[in-house]
């Protein structure tokens, strides 16, 4: 239960940033306030907290509390730093936007599969084909594997909404950890075909290795971008390699 709890308030916090009821360079409520607020745990609410400062929404001032750092990005582009869906985002950005399912199959992996994805031979796997639309134009292919055991049920309707959020409302499955490789490569018959490139010749490449929390790797997904509409995006925190110098 605490662990649905602090996800609940992980997600109250952060859509309260996002509409500034909480706005830039503000303090959160205190902790003690949050614990009566949500009636919950100190740890609930710091795990909570905790997760907001990974995603870069708050920073904790020693001595002060939890401070508001983030800033809406004017643009409407994508933004990787998290494991945020097309549809967040699109919803994020203000943006209409339009999944289309291009092809949709039950496969089992094979010698090949395996190579690309790192799934075992033998894994009873989806394969979904999905062009992402943002105002009626077609900017992102994606390539998408995942592990039937894990997405159960998976259906070409789902596929064609959010496949994140039918696994954390109808099965119950965390999605936690991301693993995650860029490329710029030229465009293939497939880019030229599904998307709109105008006059470019080369896609930003996310390849993206995807854990629930088991440590089950459930997804493989390849998503091919107009290069224009990619901006990568990540929080990144100093180390005090010598924490006498200054």
């Amino acid at each position: 239960m605490a662990k649905t709890k602090y996800l609940e308030i992980y997600s109250d916090l952060k859509s309260k940033i996002e509409s500034t009821v909480y706005g830039f360079q503000q303090l959160l409520p205190s902790e003690n306030t949050l614990v009566k607020q949500y009636e919950c745990s100190r740890n609930t609410v710091r795990r909570a907290i905790g997760n907001l400062v990974v995603d870069g929404y708050v920073q904790t001032i020693h001595g002060q509390g939890v401070r508001v750092i983030y800033q809406e990005f004017e643009q409407n582009e994508l933004l990787f730093g998290g494991i945020e869906t097309f549809k967040e985002s699109s919803l994020r950005n203000k943006t209409d936007y339009k999944t289309e399912v291009v092809s949709f199959q039950e496969l089992v992996a094979d010698e090949c599969i395996q190579q690309v994805t790192s799934f075992p031979v033998g894994t009873e796997i989806y394969y979904v084909q999905r062009v992402r639309y943002l105002d009626d134009v077609p900017l992102i292919l994606d390539y998408n594997y995942f592990r039937k055991d894990v997405v159960k049920d998976l259906t070409k309707e789902i596929a064609e909404d959010s496949i994140y959020e039918y696994m954390e409302n109808v099965l119950k499955e965390n999605i936690i950890t991301t693993k995650r490789r860029m490329t710029v490569e030229k465009v293939d018959e497939s880019d030229e075909q599904r998307l709109n490139l105008i006059d470019y010749n080369c896609v930003a490449v996310v390849t993206n290795y995807t854990y629930n929390a088991d440590g089950i790797m459930f997804e493989f997904t390849q998503s091919r971008h107009r290069p224009d509409k990619f901006v990568f995006f990540e929080q990144a925190q100093r180390v005090n390699k010598n924490p006498l110098s200054m």
